[in-house]
């Protein structure tokens, strides 16, 4: 496969671009991660979403430890080519590491002061949706 349309995404200095994952079927933004050029090589390629992991430094298969996968529909790139929009069938229903349908939870909610607070219920606790690695 020809590598042309990777380069055609505006990678940024540590050879990453943002990708949201948007149910296709809602329209609901369900998360936000990054991909690489291999991790987007790769989603194309196998057909479901590949991110790149800062903190494990390697590739991430939504849904390799808790099963929730997101099959890929379809890919955009944005007008400046620096974010990639994956329009995606979530499976299981949980997006979100924390149990959640997706990551988006905590609205900004005035009081005394402005704060974050979560609004969308945990579906499942987290917990319960990961393997063991024992």
């Amino acid at each position: 496969m020809s590598s042309a349309w990777l380069d055609e995404v505006s990678w940024n200095s540590d050879g990453l671009v943002p990708a949201i994952a948007q149910d296709v079927d809602t329209g609901k933004v369900l998360m936000m991660a990054w991909m690489n050029r291999d991790a987007l090589e790769a989603t194309v390629r196998e057909g479901f979403v590949i991110y790149w992991s800062r903190s494990r430094h390697k590739l991430w298969r939504k849904g390799e430890t808790s099963g929730h996968t997101q099959e890929l529909v379809d890919l955009r790139l944005d007008c400046d080519s620096d974010a990639i929009l994956a329009r995606v069938r979530q499976r299981g229903g949980i997006a979100c590491h924390t149990g959640r349908e997706h990551c988006f939870y905590k609205e900004l909610q005035a009081g005394d002061k402005l704060s974050w607070q979560p609004v969308e219920p945990v579906k499942k606790a987290p917990g319960d949706i990961y393997k063991s690695d024992v």
